[in-house]
């Protein structure tokens, strides 16, 4: 366990501050994927039963109200599977971003090394552009890991209230 929190730290301090944002972001961002998997998994069936049910116990269900009542439950269904899609989506967009500015940022620092030595020594400015371009890779693997969910979750929750749809017609 010591080697994995020293290898952590060591990692943070070859890419900058911009990794600790990089690693905020990704907790952000699995916290919300995971939290639309269990819903999915363990609150979706039984939010669609109980309104399926609540349907079925109607006896008018050709009125314009019961069509108001209908379209409301649908919205329910819809709201509730559409919950932090936009989020994670955004989370998904911004970790390349980030890892972005922690290339400029860590090429500014290399410049910066360089006019103050007043030397462009190869080796040197190599370490320093392989400092600089960790953050990059860090947002790109970020967002490579979230790409999936955020294009899987809005057709789950299309296809999810479509399928609610269906079930309420009589």
């Amino acid at each position: 366990m010591t080697n994995v929190f020293n290898g952590l730290q060591e990692f943070l301090s070859q890419g900058g501050n911009v990794l600790i944002g990089i690693m905020v972001l990704t907790f952000f961002l699995w916290t919300f994927i995971l939290e639309r998997l269990a819903y999915y998994f363990f609150a979706h069936k039984p939010m669609k039963a109980r309104l399926v049910a609540e349907w079925d116990a109607r006896a008018d269900k050709d009125s314009w109200r019961a069509h108001a009542i209908r379209d409301e439950m649908i919205s329910q269904v819809k709201e509730r599977t559409d919950s932090n899609v936009g989020i994670i989506k955004t989370l998904v967009a911004l970790a390349p971003l980030l890892g972005l500015l922690g290339t400029v940022t860590g090429m500014i620092q290399v410049f910066d090394v360089m006019a103050l030595s007043g030397s462009s020594n190869a080796r040197l400015m190599a370490e320093g552009v392989f400092r600089a371009t960790i953050p990059t890779m860090a947002g790109m693997l970020v967002a490579l890991s979230g790409l999936y969910f955020s294009t899987v979750l809005p057709r789950w929750s299309a296809r999810e209230t479509q399928r609610f749809a269906d079930d309420l017609q009589h």
